[in-house]
């Protein structure tokens, strides 16, 4: 501004005492127009105009230029400030757009990567991922020591207590540890994160359990879960949540869910191969071969047997014959060891009905013969249910879902030789951490190398009872059903 004065200005602010710099800083710090406090703000269009009908309301606001600028501003700041309905339209509108474009562009090369939170999108047989506590995790012990080792063939010779390489001592002798918070005196060597989910991917596609188990993670030895105490549905659900209907403004009725608690704790599974030491001087290749297959077939297997009949006695709880299971009784005159197509359909109308979609049969080689040669009555005749032609594929459904064939089933006859269940309510506590050790000791004669290799698990079934129905009916569901013993 003091730019624009001419020399003549100048001269005469400098009679009258005016220093000229001072122009632009008083100018600069006018203080800004106030509306005064008699005049209200419209808060939409409706109210303005309804204010500008009327002159005697909007001659205050054209009284002067400054209280004009005011009333302006201050509309402006109703409509649109900082929390206005259409501030945030507009926030809404950006993001969404500033998404859609990051998008479509794959900015980092993966896009936009969201939670995905909406159980409808879900696999059906899983409330969560099962892979959660088998897939790779950033934050398990174990991940310390992923730069240390090329393959798994690189990290089991370098465990290996005969190896004389001094890089590779010094190596282990740096990152040994101390396995266990319940047994530390089992020692050995932690085993990395990117071979412990690589070996429990691969056990995965072998397992029955497991894949279809709700896996938690266990950040320590012992995890307590919650779990919702439910046994009727008659009255309440959720063991003690009531809705009631009523008129506006009548006093709500409390209900409250009934919780308790699961506790995880992380049970010892060891698996134990005796490997002939020329195969560990030779031929890391078919050590390797070893390990990444044989190693996690044995695990798949173990965990399977605890899982579905393990006592909870040192090792996990299985879920056939747990105290939420439902036994389907026989029918009157059913021989022993026999399983009839009237079995089959009770036991499917035991299931919750929330599983039916999730739910699976298992059940034990023994029982083929029974279930392929199963026939419907009708009057004097009748005819088989399961097979048409022996020439195709055998069936592996039974009312449209899965059958299983596993060995750990128990024999046909007994309770257990056939299951429908939704392993969804099985719990698998996984620790997450391996160790691994080696020892010529117990086949020193035969020169042979023991390898041992534990992890930490446990598991149990989610629910601790049965549930009988809202319709108060004395047929209980569960998500486990079996047939009772057929003596």
């Amino acid at each position: 501004m003091i730019r624009n004065i001419s020399p003549r200005a100048r001269a005469r602010l400098a009679a009258l005492g005016i220093n000229p710099t001072d122009i632009g800083r008083i100018v600069n710090s006018a203080p800004a127009p106030v509306l005064p406090k008699d005049i209200p703000v419209p808060a939409n269009d409706t109210e303005l105009a309804e204010m500008f009908g009327d002159p005697g309301r909007y001659k205050g606001i054209l009284a002067d230029k400054g209280t004009l600028q005011a009333f302006i501003k201050a509309y402006a700041e109703k409509l649109q400030g900082e929390g206005t309905e259409l501030r945030q339209q507009v926030e809404a509108e950006v993001q969404r757009g500033l998404a859609q474009m990051l998008k479509d562009n794959q900015v980092g090369g993966d896009g936009i990567k969201r939670l995905n939170l909406d159980p409808q999108t879900r696999p059906a047989n899983m409330l969560t991922s099962h892979r959660q506590a088998t897939a790779y995790n950033p934050k398990a012990p174990g991940t310390v020591l992923d730069a240390e080792f090329d393959s798994a063939a690189e990290y089991f010779k370098a465990a290996w207590h005969l190896n004389a390489d001094p890089e590779n001592i010094a190596k282990m002798s740096r990152i040994r540890n101390a396995f266990g918070s319940v047994v530390p005196a089992d020692g050995g060597f932690l085993v990395p994160e990117t071979l412990r989910s690589q070996l429990l991917q691969v056990a995965l596609e072998m397992a029955v359990v497991r894949p279809r188990a709700t896996v938690v993670p266990m950040e320590s030895a012992r995890v307590p879960f919650p779990m919702i105490d439910v046994t009727s549905n008659a009255s309440t659900v959720f063991g003690g949540m009531v809705g009631y209907w009523g008129e506006e403004g009548a006093t709500l009725t409390d209900s409250a869910a009934k919780f308790g608690r699961i506790v995880l704790d992380a049970r010892k599974l060891t698996g134990f191969s005796a490997v002939p030491n020329e195969l560990l001087q030779d031929s890391l290749i078919s050590f390797a071969a070893l390990i990444e297959t044989l190693w996690p077939q044995a695990l798949a297997f173990f965990e399977d047997v605890a899982f579905m009949v393990g006592s909870g006695v040192g090792e996990p709880l299985g879920f056939l014959g747990n105290s939420a299971t439902v036994a389907v009784a026989k029918e009157s005159g059913q021989a022993g060891a026999t399983i009839l197509l009237e079995n089959v359909i009770k036991m499917y109308s035991r299931m919750l009905p929330s599983s039916l979609a999730r739910g699976i049969w298992i059940c034990s080689p023994d029982a083929i013969p029974e279930l392929f040669t199963m026939a419907l009555s009708v009057g004097t005749g009748g005819g088989p249910v399961m097979l048409t032609n022996v020439a195709g594929p055998a069936p592996m459904t039974i009312f449209g879902r899965p059958l299983i064939v596993s060995e750990k089933a128990k024999t046909v006859g007994t309770q257990g030789d056939l299951a429908f269940v939704d392993l969804a309510y099985y719990l698998v506590g996984d620790r997450q951490t391996m160790s691994a050790q080696s020892s010529t000791e117990f086949q020193f004669g035969s020169d042979k190398t023991c390898f041992r290799i534990i992890q930490r698990v446990d598991g149990r079934p989610w629910i601790q009872s049965a549930i009988t129905p809202q319709n108060g009916s004395s047929n209980t569901l569960s998500p486990f059903v079996e047939i009772a013993v057929r003596a």
